[in-house]
């Protein structure tokens, strides 16, 4: 993480920064629809950032297709720019991954990516935006 102080803002300035689909993932840890998101099958290049601060998040270099409907990456570009969390909502036990610099929802991470890491960053396209390599 950049050494820029942590973002706060009031829910009314989050609504008005992002649209509604942003707002629901990003702030109310919503998700969308599988196969629906803008970056589920991209193949661009370049840095996928954070929808909520701009903070660089993951590099297209570590986007798989995991055949789950959401971007997926094999890690981060730094761990510093996330943070997990333990997610035991809806049943299920799983961890929650969130922007450390502004606390937007991103997706969860499960271990059952691909080698070497073995991890599986299932991120929400709201939540994201491609900086796309020229």
């Amino acid at each position: 993480m950049s050494d820029r102080p942590k973002i706060s803002k009031t829910e009314a300035e989050w609504r008005a920064q992002l649209t509604p689909m942003q707002y629901h993932v990003a702030r109310e840890k919503g998700t969308e629809r599988a196969f629906s998101g803008e970056y589920w099958d991209c193949k661009d290049p370049g840095t996928y950032r954070c929808i909520g601060c701009g903070e660089p998040l993951f590099e297209s270099a570590a986007k798989f297709d995991s055949g789950c409907g959401w971007p997926s990456f094999t890690a981060p570009v730094a761990s510093q720019g996330i943070t997990e969390i333990a997610d035991q909502s809806l049943f299920m036990r799983r961890t929650e991954v969130i922007c450390s610099h502004c606390g937007a929802h991103l997706g969860h991470v499960f271990t059952d990516g691909p080698a070497p890491s073995g991890l599986r960053y299932c991120i929400n396209s709201a939540s994201i935006d491609l900086d796309k390599q020229a």
